[in-house]
Parts: structure tokens; C-alpha cells; sequence
């Protein structure tokens, strides 16, 4: 078990670097170091994984306020729509989607699209964050309820997505990364009333999700800090062709 920790640490850290700056999560690809190297039961996974960001992103959202990022119609249109489509998610992931091979497949269809719209979406010239329409809050709703189920919170796919829409990144990743905290604690909080009720391991494993989420929060910072050192367009790339490689395997595992 010791060793289990020191591992999803270390992996956490290093995830958490390479995506904190894009405004994306790194329980997106935690999931699959869950589900293939830890070993960590469903549905626990995925209440797991929302605890990672709890602990994970409150580094990196301490130096976004300070650099005064993290106010703005974005991040409320943002919040308004994750928050009751996460708590929708968790119900979905426990009565219809609990066994492992059904989680394979959700993997697949979270990762796949995320990784084709970073690695092959064309530049666009940015757009104001004000002007957010009902839209995005709509859309939120939607993404939230699959952040739910997957894991992750609502920001690290709706994140991408206002990017693709032209977005400029500095807005959007401090908002995706508030979302995600705000969406996962209220995630792990109706997996933990589910749990009371349903059978099987629905709690989140409190001891592996402390320490991933330890290494989480350190590599989230770092990342934090190497945001206007790195090339977006680079960086999203790259994170888009490993998502679509995790993807595809778990797309022929669940096929399998």
C-alpha cells in the first residue's frame, strides 16, 4: 500500500505539472493510472480521483488569485452550469455505470474527443471572457455531468472546449481549474451520501486520494508557475496526442 502512494504521488506530480498550465486537471489522465497500475476498485475510482483535485488545486488557485485571475463572468457562467450536472454525474456513475467494464468504455469517450480537440484544433484569434452567453453555462450543465461520472470535475473538459471557441488560455485556465475545485468537492461530498446507501466500493479510497493528492499539488503548482514559459499550442498538442493514444486503448479494451 506504502508503495502504491509513493507511486500515484510521484505520477500525480508529474501529470499535474504538464497540465495545471492549459487549465487542465491532471486527474484526466489519472484515471487511467487508477484503473491500470493502482488498481483502484469501481466505482471508488472515480470519488478518488475528485478528491485528488481537491487537494491537488488549491496551489495553483492561490497564486492565480494573486496575479488577480480569478474573477470574471467566465468562471460564474463556468460554476453555475458544473455544479448540479457533477452531483447528476455521481448518481449516473453509481446506478447505471458502476462495473469496470462500463467504466473502460466512458474512459475511452472522455479521452478520446478531449485529446482530438487539443491535438487538431486550428488557431483561432481570442475573444473577450465577457462575452459569455447562456450558452456556456448550458454547455457546462452537460460537462459537468460527464466530469461527474469520469472524475474529474467539470473544468478539465469544458476548459478545452472555450479555448477551441477562441478563449484566449489565461482567462480560461484559472477559471477551468476553479471550477474543477468547486465541482470536485461537491462531487466527493455526493459519492460519500451514495456511499451510505448503495453497496460496493463507492467511497473514495480517503488514503490514496490523500496522496495523490499531495503530489497533485505540488506538480499543480509548478505547473502554475511555468504557464507563460511554455508554448500553448505546443503543450495542448502534446497533451491532446497522449489522450488519444490512452483513449484508443481503453476503447479496445472496453471492445474486448
Amino acid at each position: 500500500m506504502l508503495a502504491d502512494l509513493l507511486l500515484g504521488a510521484v505520477l500525480a506530480l508529474a501529470i499535474s505539472a504538464l497540465t495545471t498550465p492549459v487549465g487542465v486537471s491532471g486527474a484526466v489522465f489519472l484515471v487511467p493510472v487508477q484503473v491500470s497500475i493502482l488498481h483502484t476498485p469501481s466505482p471508488a475510482v472515480t470519488p478518488t480521483n475528485l478528491m485528488f483535485n481537491i487537494l491537488a488545486l488549491p496551489a495553483a488557485l492561490l497564486r492565480h488569485k494573486r496575479q488577480g485571475a480569478l474573477r470574471g463572468p467566465l468562471l460564474k457562467a463556468m460554476i453555475i452550469g458544473t455544479l448540479p450536472g457533477v452531483v447528476a454525474g455521481a448518481v449516473i456513475r453509481v446506478d447505471v455505470l458502476s462495473g469496470p467494464e462500463d467504466f473502460l468504455a466512458v474512459i475511452a469517450c472522455v479521452l478520446i474527443p478531449l485529446g482530438a480537440w487539443l491535438a487538431l484544433r486550428p488557431p483561432r484569434p481570442p475573444r473577450a471572457a465577457e462575452g459569455v452567453g447562456r450558452g456556456t453555462s448550458a454547455l457546462a450543465l452537460v460537462v459537468g455531468a460527464v466530469g461527474g461520472i469520469y472524475g474529474i470535475g467539470g473544468g478539465s473538459i469544458l476548459g478545452p472546449i472555450l479555448v477551441g471557441r477562441g478563449y484566449p488560455v489565461r482567462d480560461v485556465a484559472p477559471a477551468a481549474l476553479a471550477t474543477t475545485f468547486v465541482t470536485s468537492l461537491a462531487g466527493v461530498l455526493a459519492y460519500s451520501a451514495l456511499s451510505l446507501q448503495a453497496s460496493g466500493n463507492v467511497a473514495p479510497d480517503w488514503l490514496l486520494g490523500l496522496g495523490l493528492g499531495a503530489g497533485g499539488a505540488a506538480g499543480a503548482y509548478a505547473g502554475a508557475r511555468m504557464q507563460g514559459h511554455l508554448s500553448e499550442g505546443v503543450l495542448g498538442r502534446g497533451l491532446g496526442v497522449l489522450a488519444l493514444g490512452l483513449g484508443a486503448r481503453y476503447a479496445v479494451l472496453a471492445l474486448s
